[in-house]
């Protein structure tokens, strides 16, 4: 299933949608709707409640040195080095592998709703007055800001930088932001019972889940 994000009311909309188990892809929010499966789940982390694990704690101490720059969602050359190598590293064989760098710009730019990158960068003797960070840039998030939560709409990273567990830590970096812009909730998108590539989302608790009959919390 799927509608245009477009107009006046895209914002709106996409906060209804979200709601209802919809992502956003560019202007297009979808969801899946399979006859015989309902194994998507789409989850959202309570931001208020999560305290992270032993493990979670350690990534964000090896994580220390980087800060967070929100920013309006233009693409740049910087990005796409990044993205580019992301996926030629870690998912050669999935159907964004042939993105071209207009591609990407049309993937940050086509946004009708609050869109922001977060780019992650070493921090700088200045980014505490700034609030940015100096040096490469090690890690993208592109994000939209709902009105009660932030929904992690893609993520990227330097595969070099694996003891880092960049992924991990950007989830954790979006938890920490929602609770700072007083939002309830970070969306992580689909959840598969499973499937080892979404494992990682199930660990973010407490977390609710939609089900038939509406969000579910999920303690552990």
């Amino acid at each position: 299933m799927f509608t245009h994000l477009v107009g006046e009311r895209a914002a709106e909309l996409n906060d209804l949608l979200t709601h209802g188990g919809f992502r956003r892809s560019q202007s297009i929010a979808y969801r899946p709707a399979c006859e015989t499966c309902r194994a998507c789940v789409s989850v959202r982390v309570v931001a208020e409640d999560f305290r992270p694990t032993r493990s979670m704690r350690r990534i964000q101490e090896r994580n220390v040195d980087l800060i967070g720059d929100m920013r309006p969602a233009v693409p740049t050359a910087e990005q796409y080095s990044v993205f580019r190598a992301y996926l030629d590293n870690r998912h050669r064989d999935g159907g964004m592998a042939d993105m071209t760098v207009l591609d990407y710009a049309m993937m940050v730019e086509d946004s009708h709703v609050e869109t922001r990158t977060i780019e992650y960068r070493r921090r700088g003797p200045d980014s505490s007055i700034n609030g940015r960070g100096t040096g490469e840039l090690l890690a993208v998030g592109l994000t939209d800001v709902l009105s009660d939560g932030l929904s992690m709409v893609y993520s990227f990273f330097e595969s070099g930088e694996a003891p880092r567990s960049l992924g991990t830590f950007m989830i954790l970096d979006h938890i920490a932001r929602a609770r700072r812009m007083g939002l309830a909730y970070v969306y992580l998108g689909y959840w598969v019972a499973g499937s080892r590539k979404m494992d990682y989302k199930g660990r973010f608790l407490p977390q609710e889940r939609l089900t038939a009959d509406g969000w579910k919390r999920v303690e552990k």
